[in-house]
């Protein structure tokens, strides 16, 4: 007999640790500092911490196999034993994290957005002769481990449509082939997987299936249809929650409806309640408290929203909207925020105690006092967010727009303005912009925030550092030169350190991707630039080189995409009081004499909304904002962009219509995928040959290879030569080995073309 789905759980919880504790044991082992026993231990504290606070403010479904080395979706390749051949070895974590961060001679799997978030999860390699095999040592060895300390938990797992809709097809597969094709081979596993975990006593399962809240064809529907329908009617299986967030079902949610599954959960953030009714007779479990948002929840919206979804569904249960995986731990460890911005905040542990009093007060007869929000013209429940306003003594209110891009001169103007002014060779190389951020760099940033060092010894460091890369630039042979950016801890948070209307944490940690972590800033107000920002330590390295340097600046897009934001304006409003400030940081660069600037776009293809219908707006306004912020400069004046890891191959039209004079754009980790579709771009292009997010360091002979490729597509005045992304997060050696082996390529290739 099927259990009762429990009144209050979460989809998922972080994993990298209050204090990034999973970072630092990952980085140990993976420099040998460590072995396998310290980092196993370090997980398992982590996992029992997390389950046991859980219980401790009463959630009732604890989640377990949320946790990862590295990303949920590498695992549930592990689980389903579709790795690749040539990743294999005897070590089944070297297996792995080759796999995710490849080999001596093997470059890793590919790596991209989960959705519309900043994390990225490692993309699948599925071929129609690829051999799949049950290996459930994972979500099994979670369930033990949580029943061993008395707790019973329901383990999460990437549902079978989902994966297989977030693969590629393994190289060489037949035209025509499509991941999905597998899917009866697939649920075959997932089955005998059910039936591991019933054996175990396990009582719910999560299925996770956000790729139903995107366009669906009828086929991918059918498949939906046809996996749930085959589990739904094993026998010997728990009971299944299939979980679907980050928007609407749409027409997902009958064929949903319509299979034997027993709970859908719906986020009712991002999404709407429209049609739960066909959901009746089973349960539906209520996203209606925010996992990507920090606001505290309207207490009384969601109440109306859970209590009219249980009208007219029948049983409800309280959760989050989608894990909380993206917010960070704890609100109550910032205690330098200012105390009114604090009371608005909510951060994991202040969400699971929001769902757990929801799910009191739904239980509870009556109503709350006062009167809650009618519902919607269209009978939907009011959406459970909250209108913000901003603190004491911060900026409130809406500018008017007045902003009008009167556009730059044409390209062909602008190109032989820049050539003559910058005097660039063919193939010209250049960085994406940061260089390693040192131990020693880090140690004295936070002796300065403690107060250890003053600002005078602190910003001598950042002038060495400066110095340091640009001599080993001009030493390589680099043509356009970064300055490293030693001073910036992050490429949003410095920036929101130095605008009005932001506020950043201490402790506000969120994992990207793997080990790396980043603190989004929290954009409360509204945005002014009260002084330059970045001209200072742009005009000093530009003093040390005749060669050009860049400016380095975050686009609007970017920095709003990767901040919690506020929910009172509309999104687009938010972004051009952003792009405002840039455009002055712009103005400001170039008048003190730097004539290349670049302004990052990473996110544009992140906030894409997941249904088409809501694409072309959103893609209208964020190019819009682009062109605001960069069309004030000169046509001397080469401005560059940069996109990475985001599938900006998707979105090429509106990437050509940011008009930027020169676009890199992540291609190395990817093999050459954005260059089948570049053919029409009319400006300089940057396709990557380096893959930054792997320590490997590729020789010349494959970066030639790389560039090679991309001349059959790219005309070689217009090739430009760079890695992927910013090498932050590598070594020297590896940086000055690799960028060694780029300009040999680039010159090999150079003295062919000239």
């Amino acid at each position: 007999m099927t259990s009762s789905f429990p009144a209050s759980t979460v989809l998922g919880y972080p994993r990298i640790g209050p204090d990034r504790e999973l970072k630092r044991a990952l980085e140990a082992y993976w420099e040998g500092r460590s072995g396998r026993a310290e980092l196993e231990e370090t997980a398992r504290r982590l996992r029992e911490s997390t389950w046991r606070r859980l219980a401790a403010l009463g959630l009732e479904g604890l989640p377990s196999n949320t946790f990862s080395y590295y990303d949920q979706v590498l695992d549930t390749a592990v689980l389903l034993g579709a790795v690749p051949e040539r990743y294999r070895q005897d070590d089944d974590l070297a297996t792995y994290f080759a796999m995710a961060r490849g080999a001596e001679g093997l470059a890793p799997l590919r790596m991209t957005k989960w959705f519309d978030t900043n994390y990225h999860y490692i993309v699948p390699e599925i071929g129609p002769d690829t051999a799949f095999s049950l290996d459930a040592a994972k979500p099994l060895g979670e369930v033990r481990e949580a029943r061993a300390l008395g707790l019973e938990t329901r383990p999460v797992l990437v549902g079978p449509v989902t994966f297989l809709l977030l693969a590629q097809a393994e190289p060489g597969s037949p035209d025509g082939f499509a991941p999905l094709d597998r899917l009866d081979d697939v649920v075959e596993v997932y089955a005998r997987l059910l039936a591991e975990l019933a054996a175990e006593g396990v009582a719910w399962v999560q299925l996770d299936e956000p790729a139903l809240v995107a366009d669906r064809t009828p086929a991918e529907l059918a498949a939906v249809e046809a996996a749930y329908g085959r589990l739904g009617r094993l026998e010997n299986r728990p009971a299944l929650l299939v979980a679907a967030y980050f928007g609407d079902l749409g027409d997902a949610l009958p064929v949903l409806a319509g299979t034997p599954v027993e709970a859908v959960a719906l986020d009712l953030v991002r999404g709407t309640a429209h049609g739960v009714e066909a959901l009746a007779g089973k349960t539906v479990v209520a996203g209606v408290v925010s996992g990507r948002n920090v606001w505290r929840t309207d207490r009384d919206r969601a109440l109306a929203t859970l209590r009219a979804v249980r009208e007219r569904a029948g049983r409800v249960a309280v959760s989050t909207s989608c894990s909380l995986l993206h917010v960070p731990y704890d609100v109550e460890r910032e205690t330098g925020l200012d105390p009114a911005l604090r009371a608005r905040l909510a951060f994991a542990e202040q969400k699971v105690a929001e769902v757990v009093e929801l799910a009191g007060l739904l239980a509870a007869p009556g109503d709350l006092p006062g009167q809650p929000p009618a519902p919607a013209e269209d009978g939907q429940p009011a959406a459970p967010g909250r209108p913000q306003t901003s603190p004491p003594g911060s900026p409130s209110g809406s500018r008017p727009e007045g902003r009008a891009s009167q556009g730059r001169a044409p390209y062909a103007v602008r190109a032989a303005a820049q050539a003559e002014r910058l005097k660039l060779p063919l193939l010209p190389v250049t960085t994406i912009g940061s260089f390693p951020q040192t131990g020693e760099l880090r140690r004295a940033r936070a002796a300065l925030a403690a107060g250890e060092i003053g600002e005078a010894e602190y910003e001598s460091m950042v002038r060495a550092e400066i110095e340091r890369v640009i001599a080993l630039q001009e030493r390589l042979g680099l043509d356009v030169l970064v300055h490293g950016e030693p001073e910036r801890n992050d490429m949003v948070q410095y920036f929101a350190e130095h605008l009005d209307g932001f506020a950043v944490t201490r402790h506000g940690w969120v994992q990207s991707y793997g080990s790396r972590c980043t603190r989004p800033p929290i954009l409360y107000g509204d945005v002014r630039r009260p002084e330059p920002i970045t001209v200072r330590w742009a005009r000093y390295a530009q003093s040390l080189t005749s060669k050009p340097v860049k400016g380095m600046l975050t686009g609007p897009v970017t920095i709003v995409a990767w901040s919690f934001v506020r929910d009172d304006l509309p999104l687009r409003e938010v972004v051009f009081q952003v792009a405002d400030a840039v455009r002055e940081e712009v103005r400001d660069l170039e008048e003190a004499g730097i004539g290349v600037i670049q302004v990052d776009e990473p996110a544009l293809r992140e906030l894409v909304p997941l249904r088409r219908a809501e694409q072309a707006e959103y893609l209208e306004w964020a190019v819009e904002a682009y062109r605001w912020a960069t069309s004030g400069a000169s046509e001397h004046t080469q401005i560059h962009t940069h996109l990475c890891y985001s599938d900006a191959d998707q979105i090429l039209a509106a990437i050509d219509a940011l008009d930027a004079d020169v676009t890199s754009i992540e291609s190395a980790r990817s093999r050459g995928r954005v260059l089948g579709v570049v053919g029409g771009f009319s400006r300089g292009l940057g396709p990557g040959v380096y893959d930054i997010h792997s320590p490997r360091v590729p020789d010349a002979d494959e970066v030639e290879r790389l560039l090679s490729e991309a001349l059959r597509t790219v005309p070689a005045d217009r090739l430009w030569v760079n890695p992927d992304c910013g090498l932050k997060t590598r070594s020297y050696e590896q940086v000055e080995a690799a960028l060694a082996n780029v300009v040999e390529a680039a010159s090999r290739l150079r003295r062919r073309h000239s």
